[in-house]
């Protein structure tokens, strides 16, 4: 499973129906389920972002397809960063040339 770190902000429209957050993260979360993955972590924030999440995804494309669906609703605009365990990018930087 590949891992995602996803940095998020409400749209205007996000912020006039802020008080339906809560059931939009459920549609969130059953629609990474139904995908095959899963939220492991989910942060409201202050600052640059209003909302940090950190998911696990069989794939890339089943990443994009997730963040493009639920974009498509109007409430939210993501910044998604894939992350590498630090074991795996040990292995990476010792087989470096």
């Amino acid at each position: 499973m590949a891992i995602f770190i996803v940095l998020g902000n409400f749209t205007q429209e996000g912020i006039i129906k802020i008080k339906e957050s809560p059931q939009r993260f459920e549609v969130a979360k059953n629609l990474t389920e139904s995908l095959g993955g899963t939220i492991k972590e989910f942060y409201y924030t202050m600052g640059r972002y209003d909302f940090v999440s950190i998911i696990e995804a069989p794939s890339f494309e089943t990443m994009m397809t997730g963040l493009m669906t639920l974009g498509a609703a109007g409430a939210i605009r993501t910044e998604t960063l894939q992350a590498v365990p630090l074991d795996k990018g040990a292995e990476i930087i010792k087989n470096l040339p």
